[in-house]
């Protein structure tokens, strides 16, 4: 088994694994090595996570796929196969993990950088972010599950609008449509974001694990259905170490401990 000190790419520290999923090189692109330590992260440790922070190195979030890697392949078809395989392991990981996901987006979203963000349950911008489709604008498809989310958040209409229009969504539009949680400074965004992650970490994460689950399942489940999951899922979390701690608090008027009563 890997230990979490012999990857570059990721750390695990309170609770909250970061992972680096770009790289200051190449124009801060997609980091394939990010995408892959990523991934087997999650699946190590997944049960020793308590949120998850997604950051981009240099002065950007992520830019999107290395296109001049693209563009130097022999076969640049089965190149771009390739690395959309090993980003898709990682977006399945991703999608799939019980922690909330955080990410801290400075500068640009671009392509596979906007395609994470919008598999982020929270993600923070700055007063600058910017997001874009991009794959347009070099002749590509969407990948990193882009052409599902977007139309998950901001409609059907919508989404085909900014997807065919390879459209720039600057930060306050992309918090009125819901890819942006909130903005803060762009010197503040990574901090705020790991803050975030830390308290999400700290929190009720066996209840955050039941939301997620509850969300996954309104995928393809009917109404009656949902509500059959949503009664067996509060009534294993009143009888929870969580729950219990949760519902103990309130009672007695004071802050929960949820990770004490997690590890009792």
């Amino acid at each position: 088994m890997t230990s979490i000190d012999d990857l570059s790419k990721v750390t695990l520290d309170e609770g909250v694994l970061r992972i680096t999923i770009s790289t200051a090189a190449n124009g801060t692109s997609l980091d394939d090595e990010g995408m892959v330590q990523g991934a087997l992260a999650l699946e190590q440790f997944g049960n020793d996570v308590g949120s998850i922070l997604l950051v981009g190195e240099g002065g950007n979030f992520c830019a999107g796929g290395n296109v001049r890697a693209f563009a130097s392949a022999p076969d640049r078809g089965e190149y771009v196969g390739e690395v959309a395989r090993v980003f898709h392991v990682f977006v399945r990981a991703l999608d799939a993990a019980s922690a909330p996901v955080v990410a801290g987006v400075h500068g640009w979203a671009a392509g596979a950088g906007m395609s994470l963000v919008c598999l982020a349950d929270i993600a923070i911008g700055g007063t600058s972010t910017k997001l874009r489709p991009a794959y347009p604008s070099i002749g590509f498809t969407p990948d990193g599950g882009m052409s599902w989310t977007l139309p998950r958040i901001v409609g059907a209409a919508r989404a085909r609008e900014i997807l065919l229009n390879d459209s720039v969504l600057g930060g306050d539009e992309a918090v009125r449509l819901g890819i942006l949680t909130r903005l803060v400074g762009d010197d503040e965004v990574q901090e705020e974001a790991a803050r975030l992650a830390r308290s999400l970490a700290h929190g009720p994460t066996s209840s955050y694990a039941g939301i997620k689950e509850l969300l996954r399942s309104s995928r393809t489940n009917t109404l009656a259905e949902q509500l059959d999951a949503e009664g067996a899922s509060i009534a294993i979390a009143a009888n929870s170490p969580t729950g219990r701690e949760g519902v103990d608090a309130f009672v007695e008027k004071r802050r929960p401990d949820f990770v004490a009563a997690k590890q009792a």
